[in-house]
């Protein structure tokens, strides 16, 4: 099952990445200037999984990736995969585990680790 990780980028935006079960980063929202908005797009987002459209791209070194696109609006864009097949599987992951998906909140503290100084005196 996929989870849903908020964070607090370095210019004060959040942002959330769904990951897979074994935590690989499959997509990563556009920002948001507050921590709710956050939290309320994803809700929209698993309540609204039959109507999500995936827009397939190329980059220029030959990565694939996708948009996703609900309502007309960008709401993320996927991590860059190699081949077409590990492509889809990011896709059916989304599809078979987003509206059950767990949300975890990483926004609270600036860092998860202590001190340097208090780790190596």
């Amino acid at each position: 099952m996929g989870t849903f990780v908020i964070t607090k980028r370095v210019n004060g935006f959040y942002k959330y990445e769904f990951t897979s079960r074994k935590g690989k980063a499959i997509f990563v929202s556009n920002d948001f200037e507050l921590r709710f908005e956050c939290e309320e797009n994803i809700e929209f987002l698993k309540s609204s999984v039959a109507k999500i459209f995936f827009m397939k791209f190329k980059s220029k070194n030959g990565k694939l990736y996708f948009k996703l696109i609900l309502d007309d609006k960008e709401i993320a864009v996927s991590r860059r995969y190699t081949t077409q097949l590990l492509m889809q599987k990011g896709i059916d992951e989304i599809i078979r585990s987003l509206h059950k998906s767990e949300i975890l909140d990483f926004s609270g503290s600036e860092s998860v680790f202590p001190p340097a100084e208090d780790v190596f005196g």
